[in-house]
């Protein structure tokens, strides 16, 4: 099994780690069967890095996203996000990091049909602030950015049903952005997209992390869309398997 080093440090930049994940296992239990879905998984990513993590179905990617985003507990090993366990951390203070410090981005964007693009990205700062010690106003200047980064200045004021799915994606991203997350986790972001759509999604991925110094983790089974990222984790039954470098592009093939 192939595996990431655990030190402290990311591989790729040779920076403190923002993620170091130490032999991360996760088991669930149904009834008298145990289903093994994470078997010592082990990495680091560093601040500002594009890590893809690709697999088929199965493999334990998603199980893996929902424990480095505090939606579920591994079983056993140990999480560190930004210097802190958070494998160790009450169920509040996980929940204070996760508004915080992590973004989400969806495959079905998962945006609130009754409000506007502009009122989702919103939605999502209080929710931010939500028992903050100070309460942060919104980021009107990045707000404008990120509008004109993602192409959807335009298109603020409308609800998701009038939106493309690209543009639905789009403002999902602003939506996770909007608090200046650390980390940003991304789920299969590309997988109810066209080719056009998803290539431009990545690009602003990627664009956002490195302006914005965001450590970007995507989740995909598409190797075509891994290639954006700096490296590329592949998974399967529930281990590392390999790990390369992305090419830092989309590549189709011919």
């Amino acid at each position: 099994m192939a595996t990431l080093s655990s030190s402290p440090l990311g591989a790729a930049t040779g920076t403190p780690a923002i993620i170091t994940a130490q032999n991360l296992g996760k088991t669930y239990h149904s009834g008298k069967l145990d289903v093994t879905a994470l078997r010592n998984v082990s990495f680091t990513a560093a601040p500002g890095e594009f890590v893809a993590i690709v697999g088929p179905s199965g493999s334990g990617k998603s199980t893996l996203f929902y424990v480095l985003g505090g939606l579920t507990q591994a079983t056993s090993g140990s999480l560190f996000i930004d210097g802190a366990e958070f494998s160790k951390l009450s169920d509040l203070e996980r929940t204070r990091m996760r508004r915080s410090r992590i973004g989400f981005v969806f495959q079905r964007f998962n945006l609130l049909p009754t409000l506007t693009a502009l009122g989702n990205i919103e939605i999502a700062h209080d929710i931010a602030n939500l028992g903050a010690k100070e309460k942060k106003p919104l980021d009107r200047p990045l707000l404008d950015h990120l509008a004109d980064m993602m192409g959807i200045k335009g298109r603020l004021d409308h609800r998701p049903n009038e939106l493309s799915g690209g543009e639905q994606q789009r403002v999902a991203i602003a939506r996770a952005l909007i608090s200046r997350p650390a980390i940003v986790l991304a789920d299969e972001p590309t997988g109810n997209l066209d080719t056009k759509n998803s290539d431009a999604v990545l690009d602003m991925l990627r664009r956002s992390g490195r302006e914005l110094n965001q450590t970007v983790l995507m989740i995909t089974h598409n190797p075509e869309a891994a290639q954006i990222a700096d490296r590329i984790i592949h998974m399967r039954d529930g281990e590392i398997k390999n790990i390369e470098k992305g090419t830092g592009r989309v590549i189709h093939e011919a």
